[in-house]
């Protein structure tokens, strides 16, 4: 280390009057040292304090220590590492600096004036501490337009922040370069040579370079270059910082569960596949017997990992149908569903399992092709239709669509208040003969229910079916012990609610649905009911019913069913013709 102590200098008459020099690209004050590789930049960051956007120069109080800050601006601007003097606080970061080589003095940096006058602050001491001359190395070394100086912060943020994270590593040289210009020169001259891993002019006896251009030139094209793209920064409108997603959300990319950067899902298909290979280890010639065959456990090793493998090509598989198909832009193919009609949302459900073995193209022009033929269907079936009715040209078609439109506008019930209920006519009822699962799971109506309503005129004596207990109980006191069943019923037909458009909920697969009846399935699509919630009402009608003996008024249902009274009193009626209540 080439360190001198200020009482050394005296010795030596070392003039404090030294030649005022211009720095080429900031102007600032220096002084015409002999300059000397800054020993910093080999022990790395220590101490690095990050500042806001605006902080200048004047806002360090003098005295404080000297620490390498690095200016967290925005991108492409003249940000890095900056260093001010500890005793005024002047920007020295371009121009030559005086550094306290002394331990008790960490990051301790002087400007020329102050240390020529001897100033001290903290625990420097200008008479015994030892220094250092510092200056920036303003000269290219490996390609025309990039300094020493920059290289050495190019290395350095590549330590800090890692390769590949372009954006930081311009922001610590600064100098207005951009993270192209950063990721391209570093390729270019570190990887992209014929000397890699080390740089072409590598050699410290290969000056030509360095000799062909001077330091006055090299410092005023560094000088033009900045103030052209400080000029390009000012005229830019302000473009506002990407805020990196917190979590995997949809919101951040579409789709929850995915993790974009890695093509990779949280959950993914078989997800306990490498459960059975982690803990697999092959040992180096392990599995050879003497005849050279395998033996019988390295065989079973390889099985697993070939079922592995397959696994692995499967999850694979399925990874490119969703990118095939663009099944990750969630919103997209969720507002081009809206815009599908009902049925063409069902043709394209079932047309989906072609999509696997389709590019996106072919199945594009299949699910149009599909389209096309059913709109053909409709038309046709449109066009019989008109024939029959002896329509024989479009005007009257379409005279003859609007009519019949009116006429099932006329026919649907408009609720409780509607004038024309008793002149419209009544739709047929077929009587539906109870199934043998309907008498094991939904007995007609039980005997205890029977009694309670006063059940008319004694049935002729059909076969006999068998009962549970609690039946048997109630049928006791007749004597006989035998059930008797009641005739095919009538089926239930739920009136529509007032211009509602009844669900499909067995073509959209809703929870709980198989825990329900046809008929059951029915009520909830024309009343517009989950199965859940569906399934408590029917509960607590059930438990209301039975503790009022079996029965229950319809103004009780309506009370504590908590819902529109249509939907409760439908539900009541419901219950009422499946036999499972007693209208009180």
């Amino acid at each position: 280390m080439n360190t001198m102590l200020p009482s050394q200098l005296r010795r030596h008459h070392h003039p404090f009057h030294l030649p005022n020099l211009c720095c080429p690209s900031t102007g600032n004050l220096a002084s015409n040292f002999l300059p000397l590789l800054p020993s910093r930049f080999s022990g790395g960051l220590a101490g690095v304090v990050e500042t806001d956007l605006g902080t200048t120069e004047d806002e360090r109080t003098p005295g404080s220590m000297g620490v390498i800050r690095k200016k967290t601006a925005s991108r492409g601007t003249e940000a890095g590492t900056k260093y001010h003097c500890d005793i005024c606080s002047v920007d020295v970061t371009s121009t030559v600096r005086v550094s306290c080589a002394h331990p008790s003095c960490h990051e301790y940096d002087l400007c020329v004036p102050c240390f020529a006058a001897g100033e001290k602050s903290k625990n420097h001491d200008p008479s015994t501490h030892p220094y250092q001359v510092i200056e920036q190395n303003s000269v290219p070394i490996f390609e025309e337009d990039w300094g020493a100086d920059e290289e050495l912060l190019l290395l350095e943020g590549a330590e800090i922040y890692g390769l590949g994270s372009w954006a930081d590593i311009a922001d610590h040289i600064g100098g207005y370069r951009t993270k192209e210009e950063v990721r391209d020169h570093y390729i270019s001259a570190y990887i992209g040579n014929p000397n890699f891993p080390l740089p072409e002019r590598a050699d410290p006896d290969n000056t030509r370079l360095s000799d062909s251009i001077s330091k006055e030139e090299f410092q005023s094209r560094k000088k033009r270059r900045i103030e052209e793209r400080k000029e390009a920064a000012k005229a830019a409108p302000p473009t506002t910082p990407k805020q990196k997603p917190t979590a995997s959300v949809p919101a951040c990319h579409e789709v929850q569960g995915y993790m974009p950067g890695r093509l990779e899902f949280e959950t993914e298909f078989m997800n306990d596949a490498e459960e059975a290979v982690q803990h697999m280890t092959f040992e180096p010639g392990a599995g050879e017997t003497i005849n050279g065959e395998t033996d019988a456990e390295m065989e079973l090793k390889m099985t697993v990992v070939d079922i592995y493998n397959s696994r692995l090509t499967a999850r694979m598989e399925r990874k490119k149908v969703l990118f095939e198909h663009g099944l990750l832009e969630y919103r997209k193919n969720t507002a081009l569903e809206k815009k599908r009609t009902k049925e063409e949302r069902d043709l394209l459900n079932k047309a989906k399992p072609f999509a696997r073995m389709m590019n996106h193209d072919d199945f594009e022009e299949f699910s149009k092709g599909l389209e096309y033929e059913h709109n053909l269907r409709l038309a046709i079936s449109q066009l019989q239709e008109w024939r029959q009715m002896g329509i024989g040209d479009l005007k009257g078609g379409e005279k003859y669509e609007q009519e019949k439109q009116q006429r099932q506008q006329r026919l649907m019930p408009q609720g409780a208040f509607d004038r024309f209920a008793s002149t419209r006519p009544k739709q047929n009822q077929q009587p539906e003969h109870p199934t043998a699962a309907s008498q094991l799971t939904t007995p007609e109506l039980p005997l205890r229910l029977q009694k309670a309503a006063g059940g008319g005129a004694k049935a002729p004596d059909p076969p006999t079916v068998p009962m549970n207990d609690f039946d048997r109980a109630f049928a006791a006191t007749n004597g006989d012990g035998v059930a008797t069943p009641q005739p095919a019923k009538t089926k239930y037909v739920i009136q529509p609610l007032n211009g509602v458009i009844p669900w499909k909920l067995e073509n959209e697969g809703a929870p709980d649905l198989h825990l329900l009846t046809q008929e059951e399935i029915e009520l909830c699509n024309v009343l517009h009911l989950q199965p859940k919630p569906y399934l408590v009402i029917k509960e607590t009608m059930l438990k209301e019913s039975m503790k009022q003996g079996g029965s229950l008024k319809k103004k009780d249902a309506r009370t504590f069913c908590k819902i529109d009274t249509t939907k409760a009193s439908r539900i009541f009626d419901f219950m009422v013709h499946s036999g499972w209540i007693n209208k009180g």
